[in-house]
């Protein structure tokens, strides 16, 4: 069985999807589990995806948190849907 590597772009797609698939609201551990990355990368990348404010942390009676797209953060997914769509219609 070969692994292919995933490219930052579809990592960033596999993090938001997680988040829009679970309701919009997930807790940091469910969302690293579910993202299959090293505690310091999960890190590094939702810094930088709070940053371009495709993300919102959420803290509920500053005790839990969660994470939730922004529209920004739909936006991107519904773009990558389609550009994934022009793709494949040209075979790639």
């Amino acid at each position: 069985m070969s692994f292919k590597k995933r490219s930052k772009i579809e990592i960033i797609r596999d993090i938001l999807l997680t988040i829009q698939q679970n309701q919009n609201k997930i807790a940091p551990t469910k969302l690293m589990r579910f993202s299959n990355l090293s505690f310091q990368m999960f890190q590094e990348y939702l810094e930088e995806l709070e940053q371009k404010e495709f993300v919102n942390i959420d803290n509920i009676n500053n005790k839990r948190s969660f994470y939730s797209l922004t529209e920004k953060g739909q936006q991107f997914l519904d773009k990558y849907k389609e550009f994934n769509s022009f793709l494949e219609e040209f075979g790639f």
